[in-house]
């Protein structure tokens, strides 16, 4: 197997790049920020990457110990890719270029599940924040346990045990609802639709 490139600088953030400086790395990180994935998971999330090309990522990324792979327990079984500590610590790094990259035009192609609930991510303010709120996103096939607690937000892929509002659209309304002012109405939501929409204003971009 062909060695590598690198920098060859000593410094921090070349040191950096040699471990997530390759095409689409950091976006298999991203990815993964909100649990871990299996591979047809991983390609769903990114259909512009070929299956072999991924696939050296993810080997890339394991070797320096970002990520790893095994298997979940029965019944399910599936291999899945998940996070190190280390590759969680990339999180701030990757919301910080989130927020610098949305000053760019949008490009031509989808907004995926999960760069629609990271950009949440990057867009709240507490300030705006009006209230607690626990909400289940549901976004195609995809389900996220999210909150508004205090000054904080939380969430994570997967069910929510008793949310106070469920909030399901695709991530394309899901954006302009909660971006570029779209009514409501747009979107589907069951139980308390006053928390649901104080959930999605915290994130308004004005």
């Amino acid at each position: 197997m062909a060695k590598k490139r690198s920098y060859g600088d000593r410094c921090g953030i070349a040191r950096g790049l040699d471990v997530v400086g390759d095409r689409w790395a950091l976006l298999v990180v991203r990815e993964l920020l909100l649990g871990p994935k299996r591979f047809t998971d991983l390609r769903a999330g990114l259909p512009r990457v070929t299956p072999d090309v991924l696939a050296q990522r993810l080997r890339d990324l394991e070797a320096d110990g970002v990520l790893h792979h095994h298997k979940l327990p029965p019944p399910s079984g599936a291999r899945v890719y998940e996070l190190t500590e280390r590759g969680r610590q990339l999180e701030p790094v990757i919301l910080e270029l989130g927020r610098w990259g949305s000053a760019e035009p949008f490009p031509d192609g989808e907004l995926g599940a999960d760069s629609f609930v990271l950009a949440l991510k990057t867009m709240f303010d507490p300030a705006r924040r009006n209230g607690d709120a626990h909400v289940e996103l549901r976004i195609g096939e995809d389900r996220y346990d999210a909150r508004l607690d205090g000054d904080r937000f939380d969430v994570e892929r997967g069910t929510a045990g008793e949310p106070q509002a469920t909030i399901s659209g695709d991530p394309g309304t899901l954006a302009e609802v909660t971006w570029r002012g779209h009514t409501f109405d747009a979107l589907e939501i069951t139980g308390d639709k006053r928390v649901a929409k104080r959930f999605l204003r915290a994130f308004a971009s004005a």
